[in-house]
């Protein structure tokens, strides 16, 4: 055990993805730009949502408003790491900052698992009980869910940490990955990883399963509340509030399912795959909830009219 202790790692470095080098500098330009438009639409979106009254009154736009959060954070914690992929040299990411990196991707990832579930509910008891929907979904139970949604979150996000971390890592100490997740790091471990992987699987699918099973139930409903309304108007309208929520929903699950609920493998689509939840996804739901979701494009409207009022004045 001392020859172990003596040896433990005190830093990792990061591969990345693999690149042809020729394009080492159009790749920094092209995650720059993404993560800076990732902050600033998800910005908007909370701004519009901050200072829209009809907007930050509702259940669903302040949800919205807490997934702009998430996908800032989630950005910020992973892609200024990867852009340094792009650059020259070897950049080593210290012990503790893998520990960050990986605590905070499942806190934030899991906690938004849980805002999906939450929208979902909100719009199935926004369409198929509409008269109770004021009652059911008032201020104190928005704010109540969200809370529980951050704390589950954080809970998960420490017990993968603390499993992973728990074990020697004692060489090599290149993590095959762009950041620092379980599948990767568990690799380095100097110890056996059967507990670790077998717990990591049923955490995650249980979250990951339990969100999506729940998901998919109250759409069900809601597809069906739909078709039966009588006007094509409203059955437009309503579609119009679901629809973002399932795309954005769809992007986000599908790449996650693929990267940690099934067989192990070294297929280079993993790196690829973890680029949605972590990267395309937070720079994409700014532009699906703005194209696809009428009452964020009337307040944006509103908010630029009213700035353009004030300018003139």
């Amino acid at each position: 055990m001392e020859s172990i202790n003596s040896t433990l790692l005190t830093e990792f470095i990061l591969t990345g993805i693999p690149y042809p080098l020729r394009l080492r500098t159009f790749l920094f330009v092209f995650f720059l730009l993404t993560y800076i438009l990732t902050q600033l639409g998800n910005l908007l979106i909370l701004i519009t949502v901050w200072v829209d009254v009809q907007l930050h009154s509702h259940p669903m736009y302040i949800f919205l408003g807490v997934l702009s959060i998430i996908d800032m954070a989630i950005s910020t914690t992973i892609v200024p790491r990867l852009m340094m992929n792009f650059t020259l040299g070897i950049k080593p990411i210290s012990f503790g900052g893998c520990v960050t990196q990986l605590y905070f991707y499942h806190f934030l990832g899991s906690t938004q698992c849980f805002l999906y579930t939450l929208m979902a509910y909100d719009r199935y008891l926004a369409i198929c009980r509409p008269l109770h929907y004021p009652v059911l979904m008032n201020a104190k139970l928005t704010t109540l869910l969200v809370a529980g949604a951050w704390v589950a979150g954080s809970i998960h996000g420490l017990l993968q940490a603390i499993l992973t971390f728990r074990l020697p890592y004692c060489g090599p100490n290149q993590v095959e990955y762009f950041f620092c997740d379980i599948p990767a790091v568990l690799k380095l471990a100097c110890a056996d990883t059967t507990v670790n992987e077998l717990v990591t699987f049923v955490d995650i699918g249980v979250v990951v399963a339990s969100c999506f099973t729940l998901i998919l139930l109250s759409y069900i409903q809601i597809i069906q509340a739909i078709l039966r309304i009588r006007t094509a108007d409203g059955q437009r309208r309503a579609f119009s509030t679901c629809g973002a929520h399932v795309t954005v929903v769809t992007v986000y699950y599908v790449p996650c399912a693929f990267i940690y609920l099934r067989p192990e493998t070294n297929s280079p689509l993993d790196g690829a795959g973890a680029l949605f939840p972590t990267t395309i996804t937070p720079f994409l739901n700014p532009l699906i909830y703005t194209l696809r979701n009428q009452e964020v494009k009337l307040a944006l409207k509103r908010m630029i009219g009213g700035l353009r009022t004030k300018s003139q004045v």
